[in-house]
């Protein structure tokens, strides 16, 4: 009933009529509704689980129709969740330039493309590289559009700890490619990347706390606080930092993989517990410092699976 949600913008909508869409603008538009950032998570945590699956240098043309594919598949799901959200993302300033908020893209346009990427990667993906790594991004898109964005996003504050598995997926993709089945070790690091996930959404989530707030979304800030929430980011932390180790003996990796799983672990520990400090001191505002771990934890997923590539070549 959602998907076939009524044509018209939503209220508020300041956005261009169809006779002042320029073709530039209007192309530009399109591609902002793949989320292009999007590439950075394939690159992050696709292509270096490729190099561990294949145990050195896998084939570039692989590499080259997995990230095409995966990114069309991921552009696919965030068209169609830029469909389903028009109406929250009119009144989030963070949001509030996406391209059918503005006009530049018509809602039908949007669920049109969204639809089309999930068919083309699809099928790319199945013929070029195998059904397996096919379903598995197939998956992860009918996830995140049915389970998480149409499911639980506006219905319950653990809607990314959930939804946050269509996240996960890359992973295991990235491991069918190469080796057209899965593996413990590939399962290790979904798991990393799903209890990664939380605490970078919800520090993110505490920062534009307000945005949630006016937009109705029950995400964990809007719900319990700032203390509530660095409890559980600590939680997670430990957990994940904790699963990323077991790669180690599981994944038969070299002394380094450990070596920079602890290094990188305990600083990320540090910057979660010095969070969760300062919301239990009742700092607020800019001197909550939310952010700190927001973008430490991009550089901290980069950074070990930058290692999983790597490792192969030390044993």
């Amino acid at each position: 009933m959602l998907v076939t949600a009524v044509e018209t913008r939503p209220a508020g909508v300041t956005g261009a009529t169809p006779a002042h869409r320029p073709i530039g603008a209007r192309v530009g538009a399109f591609v902002a509704l793949t989320k292009p950032r999007i590439i950075e998570l394939l690159l992050m945590s696709t292509v270096p689980v490729m190099f561990l699956a294949q145990q050195g240098v896998p084939d570039m043309l692989l590499v080259l129709k997995v990230v095409v594919g995966g990114y069309l598949s991921a552009g696919g799901a965030n068209a169609l969740n830029m469909y389903i959200d028009r109406d929250i993302d009119a009144v989030m300033s963070r949001t509030e330039r996406r391209p059918i908020v503005t006009g530049m893209v018509s809602p039908r346009e949007a669920l049109v493309f969204g639809v089309v990427l999930a068919v083309v990667s699809t099928l790319l993906l199945g013929f070029g590289v195998n059904w397996l790594s096919s379903g598995l991004a197939l998956g992860a898109l009918l996830f995140y559009v049915f389970v998480y964005t149409l499911g639980l996003k506006r219905r319950t504050s653990q809607n990314i700890v959930w939804g946050g598995i269509a996240g996960c997926m890359p992973v295991l993709v990235g491991w069918a490619s190469v080796t057209n089945s899965l593996s413990w070790a590939a399962i290790i690091l979904f798991l990393v990347v799903f209890f990664w996930t939380p605490p970078h959404t919800w520090v993110l989530s505490m920062k534009v706390r307000d945005d949630y707030l006016r937009a109705g979304v029950p995400m964990l800030p809007v719900i319990k606080g700032n203390v509530a929430v660095g409890k559980q980011v600590v939680v997670y932390s430990w957990v994940m930092v904790a699963v990323s180790l077991a790669l180690w003996p599981l994944g038969h990796m070299s002394w380094l993989y450990p070596v920079a799983a602890v290094v990188l672990g305990a600083a990320w520990l540090r910057e979660a517990h010095a969070l969760y400090a300062r919301a239990k001191a009742g700092v607020v505002g800019a001197k909550l410092k939310e952010m700190r771990l927001f973008h430490w934890s991009i550089t901290y997923l980069s950074l070990l699976f930058v290692v999983c590539a790597i490792d192969p070549f030390v044993k």
